[in-house]
């Protein structure tokens, strides 16, 4: 499991994040801190892997705590994804400077806040995969920098095709390969709707087509969300 510390002033947003965090296949919420002082401490005990940072905190700002754990003697600071309603691009640069892997823009659902911790699930999973010593080429440092990016799902699909569905069906084919027929048992839509869906998500560039051979006849589709 990966462990995460959630970090805002607002104790009820903080506990909603905290149940999005459970709701999330692969993680648990260690604790919850409000300042840049219980966010520090917490950090330093819990060791979580990954911060939930808001960044306007009573006392600092919330990348403050970043600053405080850099370099820390007690161990390897964790990664962080900045949660926050701030959206000016200074706040944006420093986030980036300091290393959050993340920037989440409040308010947000959560299907929004899955998709990114469900991205650094595959990076920390492929990084450990790969063990710290090891060695990669181009394409793998590639992949691992794409990881914590995944592709949007277009706000304004074709004609005929609404957001939703199509996030839902990126969704569907997000861990493993599905056909068509998987994909509409999987998500409740007629096999024909989800093949639409499916060929929309190919042509831009947000899954990739595969074909299986069996022992006999035509070749099955298979899907799967890109990187």
């Amino acid at each position: 499991m990966i462990r995460v510390l959630v970090v805002d002033d607002d104790f009820r947003v903080s506990g909603i994040h905290a149940r999005y965090v459970a709701r999330t296949e692969g993680f648990e919420a260690v604790g919850q801190a409000s300042t840049v002082e219980m966010a520090v401490l917490a950090a330093r005990e819990l060791q979580p892997d990954l911060l939930l940072l808001d960044v306007h905190l009573p006392d600092g700002s919330g990348l403050d705590v970043l600053h405080q754990l850099t370099g820390n003697a007690g161990g390897a600071r964790p990664d962080a994804i900045v949660i926050t309603g701030a959206r000016d691009v200074a706040t944006v640069r420093s986030a980036m400077k300091l290393g959050a892997v993340g920037y989440l823009v409040k308010p947000f659902g959560f299907a929004a806040f899955s998709e990114r911790l469900t991205a650094f699930r595959e990076l920390h999973d492929r990084v450990h995969s790969l063990g710290l010593a090891a060695e990669t080429d181009q394409a793998e440092v590639d992949a691992l920098f794409s990881v914590v990016r995944p592709a949007p799902v277009p706000q304004a699909p074709a004609k005929g095709l609404s957001a939703p569905t199509l996030a839902l069906v990126r969704e569907a084919v997000r861990e493993r390969d599905l056909s068509a027929a998987e994909v509409a048992e999987a998500t409740g839509i007629s096999r024909p709707t989800a093949q639409r869906y499916l060929s929309y998500l190919v042509r831009q560039g947000l899954a990739h087509l595969e074909f299986r051979y069996g022992a006999a006849g035509r070749p099955e589709h298979r899907y799967r969300a890109a990187v």
